[in-house]
């Protein structure tokens, strides 16, 4: 036994010539919150279906409480709430009829909660799947997820359709309540100011490869962001030592670096340029330096 939740070992995956996973290789700590971010298509989806055990690695290996969730579904899936990004829930149901339709396959369904989150989530309980706007299909989704208190939650850009004071107040609790319980929860968004206020660790995905894997604290403190001044107007981006991106034009760029600070400070001086400001850049200005940089 290990104390991560999820293992994944040079991971692959392709879907005829297209490789949507890229040997990707990190591990999901027990008791964590853990952003998985990336663009459209660049393989969340995907990592999040093989966790699940709907898809087999093409090579590579995934584990999930130590198990493969493929070979050993029946002692993985009763550990794992999961909400897909599509919502693919019957339609012909009513919200209290699906309820008591999924809680017969969770013994550790806790109805009592499940009451709680109809009145967080303001939902009506007679109201039919196929009369609910994209908004309340996301809450019916999230309560049908969290409702047994799985070990591990997989939400795949749960917060789509969801207005950003739902998004901000419902999603975020939820999230550290699960994790102050224990449990793990795993997450993939394109919304990275909402990983960044609630994740701890976190994961970048690019065309199927892994850019990096850290705790957010680290990825924040080892990236910078600087505002300079060069004494001569150029057209081209200079290439900088430690910068992981330069965009600017003229005499002033902003340049984002990636640790290396004496090297790009001894650049500077070379080149006589200035520091007109100094910050820590947001994880959405660290990912797009890594993937237009």
């Amino acid at each position: 036994m290990t104390d991560n939740v999820i293992d994944l070992r040079s991971l692959s995956r392709a879907f005829g010539k297209k490789q949507a996973l890229q040997n990707v290789t990190f591990s999901v700590p027990k008791g964590s919150v853990f952003g998985l971010v990336g663009e459209n298509r660049a393989g969340k989806t995907t990592l999040l279906k093989h966790a699940f055990g709907l898809l087999k690695a093409s090579s590579g290996s995934i584990a999930v409480f130590d198990l493969d969730p493929v070979q050993e579904p029946a002692a993985v899936l009763g550990r794992i709430g999961y909400l897909s990004e599509d919502r693919d829930l019957p339609t012909w149901m009513r919200v209290d009829q699906l309820m008591h339709y999924r809680s017969a396959f969770y013994p550790s369904w806790d109805h009592d909660y499940a009451k709680e989150l109809v009145t967080m989530f303001d939902l009506d309980v007679k109201q039919r799947i196929r009369s609910l706007s994209r908004g309340q299909l996301a809450r019916v989704g999230l309560l049908l997820a969290i409702a047994h208190r799985p070990e591990l939650l997989l939400l795949d850009e749960p917060s789509s359709g969801l207005d950003p004071v739902v998004r901000r107040d419902i999603l975020a609790a939820i999230i550290r309540t699960v994790a102050d319980e224990g449990r793990t929860v795993l997450f993939s968004s394109h919304l990275l100011d909402e990983v960044q206020r609630v994740s701890d660790h976190v994961a970048m995905l690019h065309g199927g490869q892994l850019l990096l894997c850290d705790r957010l604290e680290a990825v924040l403190s080892q990236h910078s962001r600087w505002t300079i001044r060069l004494p001569d107007r150029i057209q081209v981006a200079p290439n900088i030592p430690g910068g992981v991106s330069c965009r600017g034009e003229g005499h002033e760029w902003s340049v984002v670096c990636n640790g290396r600070h004496e090297q790009f400070q001894r650049w500077l001086l070379e080149h006589n340029g200035k520091v007109i400001e100094q910050a820590t850049p947001s994880l959405d200005e660290i990912f797009v330096a890594r993937v237009g940089g």
